[in-house]
């Protein structure tokens, strides 16, 4: 199978990610993209030939096998890797969808933009981006909670005893290389625990940074309200207005009567 197109389809939300999102992208490529295409096939490509049960009844080994192997493990990580990168689709789309819209409003506009980056995480895009997180994490936890309820604590073990009909009675079934397909399950399932503690650590980082950015703006919006409020006063009069004789400066060393003195004489011209 080739995976070149997905690569290319979601390597254009390494220009929007943070640490957290290129991380996460590195973990899938390496090492979940590449041991599914160059290891995990070939482990699992004699899953249903080399399972042998010790019986000659006709039909029992096929319904031992479907019992104990529901869904290839091949095929649940192919579908797990799908779901999981398809909602980085949505950043994409999205900023494709802020790019026409912008080139659109330039055009009707004489060359002025509606926004200044449109793969800039802000307004409707930042959402996008935090839940496509979720997706991407919900899908991980939910294929992981399906390998585990499968296959009971992710074990091969290397006898398993099937009764089911047509088996004339409780056979001895084993599985090829139960080892090493133990190894290569759990090192796939520690990748997308991995891949979900990245996205969790992303989803808190761009909440921590919004609710950051929110009190910022709210601090500075109280601050422009107080000095709106209580805006200064100028503390004296202009210098061309003419101050009235009653503001003249007294000498604080004058007598009481030689002050009521000069009030009196001021009196006739006051009227």
């Amino acid at each position: 199978m080739n995976w070149n197109w997905l690569e290319e389809l979601i390597s254009g939300v390494n220009n929007y990610s943070t640490v957290f999102g290129r991380v996460w992208l590195s973990v899938v490529f390496v090492f979940r993209v590449l041991v599914f295409v160059v290891a995990a096939q070939g482990v699992w490509s004699d899953e249903s030939k080399d399972f042998v049960c010790n019986t000659l009844q006709p039909g029992c080994t096929n319904v031992c096998y479907d019992h104990f192997f529901p869904i290839s493990h091949i095929r649940l990580w192919a579908l797990q890797l799908i779901f999981v990168t398809c909602p980085s689709l949505m950043v994409v789309a999205h900023v494709k969808y802020r790019q026409m819209k912008d080139s659109k409003y330039t055009t009707t506009h004489e060359g002025k933009h509606l926004y200044a980056r449109p793969g800039k995480k802000r307004g409707g895009l930042w959402w996008t981006y935090l839940v496509s997180l979720i997706l991407k994490a919900s899908f991980d936890a939910g294929f992981l909670y399906i390998l585990y309820h499968i296959y009971e604590g992710y074990d091969l073990p290397r006898l398993s005893k099937c009764s089911l009909e047509p088996c004339p009675n409780t056979v001895d079934c084993y599985i090829s290389r139960p080892t090493e397909k133990k190894i290569f399950t759990l090192f796939m399932v520690v990748s997308s625990a991995v891949c979900i503690l990245m996205c969790i650590c992303e989803m808190v980082y761009f909440i921590c940074k919004k609710v950051k950015k929110l009190i910022k703006r709210k601090i500075d919006a109280d601050r422009r309200a107080f000095a709106e409020s209580h805006e200064l006063k100028p503390l004296s009069t202009p210098h061309s207005r003419h101050k009235s004789r009653s503001s003249l400066r007294v000498d604080p060393t004058v007598s009481i009567q030689n002050l009521s003195n000069s009030k009196t004489e001021e009196a006739p011209t006051m009227k």
